[in-house]
This record gives C-alpha cells, sequence and structure tokens, in this order.
C-alpha cells in the first residue's frame, strides 16, 4: 500500500466520525472525554463538540452542526411584595419556558440560604415563604441553569414590614434609683427612644398621662430641668403598615440643688444622766440622704447612740457630759451635698466630790493648823457644769459666808473649829460638801476674852474723856 492509499484511509476516517457525530443523539448521562475534562449532558440536548478547555463549541471545517439552542432568560411572579412580620406568606415563582433547566434562587446575590419556614417545590421553580420575618426581606433572583449557559431574572424585592419592638426610654443624664431615674436641677436631661421599626414609626410623648409633649421624633431635650419637670413620662411609638404600637414609662426626680439642713434639739437644759435626747436634721429636701458626723468624723451607730430608719434622727440614750459634741448633719444627693453648722451640746452635771485647799495649794486637806492672829485662806473646789455656788459655815454659827474662798484676815482662838463648805448645781439640783478641821496654835493668855474686852472698852473710854475735857479747857482759855 502506497502513501497515498495511506493518507485515502486516514480522511475516510475522519469523515466517518464526523458522521456518526452529526447523525447520532447521545442518551442521557453519556459523557465525552477530551483530554480527562468531563461534561454531563441530558436526554434532549443539541450535540456538541467540546473543546479542550471544558467550553463547547461547533467545528465549522469538519461536517455540518445542528445550531446550539440556549435558555431563555426567566422571569419571577411574587404574591406580594410587601408583608407583614409574623403575619402574612409568601410565594415567589420563577417562570421559565425551558423544560430541562435547573432553577437556583438567589437571595442578595447569595445562594439562598434554606430553612424550616420555605417551601420548594420539586422543579425548583416555587418558593413558598410560609411565616415572612424581617430577615427575608431582600432581593431575590432565581436562575436557570441549561446544559451550556446559566440565565438570570431581573431582581424582585421583597418588603416586610415590622414593629416597633418593645423597647424602654433612655436619659442621657440621670442616675437610676429603683424604677425611678434622678436627675440635677438646671441640668439638660435627653430623653430618647430606639425600637426596630419598619417602616420608621411615629411617636407621641406624654408627661403624667395628660399632658402632650411638643416632641414627635424618638428624642426631645428638656433645658435646665426643674421640679416642674418631674413625673412619670410615656411614649406612644406606632406604625401605620403593621398597625402595631408599643408603650414605653420611665419615672423622673428632680433633684434639687441642696441647701444647708439645721440640726433641731428640743431642750436646751440638758442634764447628765437624764432620759434620752433627740437631735433632728431639718431638711425641706424630701429626697436627700442624711449622714451624722460627731467632731469632724463619720458618726458610728451603737447602743447610745442610735439613728432613726432615714437617718434623718439620732437618740443619745443616757446623756453623758462627753456627749456634747459638736454634732453636725449633711444632706446629699448623688449631684450635691450640704452640712450643717455645728452644734455643740451644753449638758450640765455635778457638782462631784468637793475637795477643801489650803491657798492656792493642790492636796486636799482635812485639817489645818495655823498660827494666832496669821491670815489664813481656805479654797473650795469641785467639777460641775454649770460652776457650782460654794458656801462656808463654822459649826456653832450661824454666820454664813458666800464664794469659793474663805479668807480669816486674823486668826482668834474662836475661830478654831470644823468648817464646812458645800457646792450647789442650780441645774441638776446636786449639792455636795466637805469639812476641815481648823485648830489655832500659839501662845494662850491667861485672861479670858471677856476680860480683854472690858479693858480694852476701858482704854477707849479714858482716851474719850481725855479728849472732851482738853477741848473743854482749850475753849475756855480762847474766850479770856
Amino acid at each position: 500500500m502506497g502513501l497515498t492509499d495511506l493518507w485515502g484511509h486516514h480522511w475516510a476516517g475522519i469523515l466517518l466520525a464526523a458522521l456518526l457525530l452529526t447523525m447520532w443523539s447521545p442518551p442521557a448521562a453519556v459523557q465525552f472525554t477530551l483530554d480527562a475534562t468531563p461534561l454531563t449532558t441530558t436526554q434532549g440536548e443539541k450535540d456538541v463538540v467540546p473543546s479542550r478547555s471544558g467550553t463547547p463549541w461547533a467545528p465549522q471545517t469538519c461536517g455540518r452542526f445542528r445550531d446550539v439552542e440556549l435558555p431563555g432568560r426567566p422571569t419571577i411572579s411574587i404574591s406580594r411584595d410587601t408583608a407583614i412580620e409574623q403575619r402574612e406568606q409568601v410565594t415567589l415563582y420563577c417562570n421559565t419556558k425551558d423544560a430541562n433547566v435547573t432553577i437556583h434562587w438567589f437571595s442578595n446575590d447569595l445562594p439562598l440560604v434554606f430553612h424550616e419556614r420555605m417551601l420548594l417545590s420539586t422543579d425548583g421553580k416555587k418558593l413558598t415563604i410560609l411565616t415572612v420575618q424581617r430577615e427575608d426581606s431582600a432581593t431575590y433572583k432565581c436562575k436557570a441553569q441549561g446544559f451550556y449557559q446559566v440565565q438570570s431574572s431581573d431582581p424582585t424585592f421583597l418588603t416586610v414590614n415590622y414593629g416597633p419592638d418593645p423597647f424602654e426610654i433612655k436619659l442621657d443624664s440621670g442616675v437610676s434609683s429603683g424604677e425611678v431615674v434622678e436627675v440635677i436641677e438646671g441640668s439638660n436631661v435627653t430623653f430618647s427612644v430606639e425600637t426596630p421599626s419598619h417602616p420608621p414609626p411615629a411617636y407621641s410623648w406624654f408627661l403624667n398621662n395628660h399632658v402632650t409633649l411638643s416632641s414627635t421624633t424618638r428624642t426631645f431635650t428638656i433645658q435646665a430641668v426643674s421640679t416642674e419637670h418631674e413625673g412619670t413620662y410615656r411614649c406612644l411609638v406606632s406604625n401605620r403598615a403593621t398597625h402595631l404600637f408599643r408603650l414605653g414609662a420611665l419615672e423622673v426626680r428632680v433633684l434639687e440643688m441642696l441647701t444647708k439642713p439645721n440640726i433641731v434639739s428640743p431642750s436646751l437644759n440638758l442634764v447628765e444622766n437624764a432620759s434620752s435626747v433627740t437631735l433632728t436634721c431639718q431638711t425641706s429636701h424630701k429626697g436627700a440622704g442624711v449622714l451624722w458626723f460627731l467632731r469632724g468624723q463619720a458618726l458610728l451607730p451603737s447602743k447610745h447612740l442610735v439613728l432613726s430608719a432615714d437617718n434623718r434622727s439620732l437618740v443619745i440614750h443616757g446623756l453623758q457630759r462627753d456627749d456634747t459634741g459638736p454634732y453636725e448633719c449633711e444632706v446629699w444627693n448623688w449631684g450635691s451635698q450640704a452640712r450643717s453648722k455645728p452644734l455643740r451640746l451644753t449638758i450640765s452635771y455635778g457638782p462631784d466630790r468637793v475637795d477643801i485647799t489650803r491657798g492656792a495649794a493642790s492636796g486636799v486637806v482635812s485639817t489645818i493648823k495655823a498660827e494666832l492672829n496669821s491670815i489664813l485662806t481656805l479654797q473650795c473646789q469641785a467639777e460641775s457644769q454649770p460652776g457650782a455656788r460654794f458656801h462656808w459655815t463654822l459649826e456653832h454659827s450661824t454666820t454664813v459666808y458666800m464664794g469659793k474662798h474663805l479668807i480669816i484676815g486674823a486668826l482668834t482662838w474662836e475661830h478654831q473649829g470644823i468648817y464646812n463648805c458645800t457646792a450647789s448645781n442650780p441645774l441638776t439640783h446636786l449639792a455636795r460638801s466637805a469639812s476641815v478641821l481648823v485648830r489655832v496654835v500659839g501662845p494662850r493668855s491667861s485672861l479670858s476674852a471677856r476680860v480683854i474686852a472690858g479693858i480694852a472698852l476701858g482704854i477707849l473710854t479714858v482716851i474719850a474723856l481725855s479728849t472732851g475735857l482738853g477741848y473743854f479747857l482749850y475753849n475756855r482759855n480762847a474766850r479770856r
């Protein structure tokens, strides 16, 4: 066989293969392989020769091939393009004239993630959302995938109306105290609410159920808030599409700028060991807290010092002399504080034990020996508030000497004896006494005191007579 015969057989084989490819319609699931590149076909698809890259192409030089028929562009029909959350059902249908295509669904240009609220027909063309939720609001597309090409529909948008959700009214300033928010008098206060809703909701504000505020937005501000702005604020949020509304409430208390309180004592005449005394922190600020201070330090409650439940009263049981204070009370809130002037209590007590000393000496004496004709000073002292009143008496004598000091200018024998000092307190109505024995020492005269007194009186009489006689004789001589 020559070279010409070889080439003849070669071309005959090529032509035979081309004829077979043109005339034969391969059954479903037949794979053509060229350079290990698979291609899946389905029954009814047009004949094609795959390229090495896997892209179908129709050769023009090797026989006559049929024209390739591409899938048509699908369209979406929707039962309703606007739905209310949790109330309505939506059905989307992918319309296509092609029979041998696979339908794929997309949401916001991403493959649709199916969930339990979605139903898909067996042919994939009908998508049903049983109960729409707000997250179902999106742009939907369907794509028809044929053997050779994929065609996409135009986007269809589903709008889901929802809300308003439950919400709380918030303040940009203030401090929560239980279910109440406290704000400082004179500050600027902004109220706001935030709740998911589509379409955007309408807002209405109320104060104490009857005052309609001018604001119709989600926020409003009160400049320089005062006690007139106290009360319960309510915000009504409504959605015209869902026909839902929500109501939020917030109680606001305005804290005044605090002024100094006063401490009130029921009695200024306080006596040691008497009945209990109550100090009251007097303030017009009802919502303010109260603190007590004793001698500049925070007062620590005890059985002796008892505070009332609201801290506004301090009871001192069994007054002692060191309970004088000073006492202070302070009113406070989280924005300001004010402290009262110090109050010092005057507590009457005593007199305590009475002591007698000689002069300014500190030693207590019970017996004193003093020289005849000397000066003797006795001092009586006793701890007392207010200061004690003192008086002295000598036994067997009715004379009373007032004052804490008793001074005897020249001691005589008659000054001997027991001296009593009594200290008394006019407020406590208490009195205490002490005594001292005074002994006069020195040479004792043989004459009695009465004799000495008679002699002295006689001498004075003689002197007086002599003076009168001399005056008479002088006048007589002068007349001559």
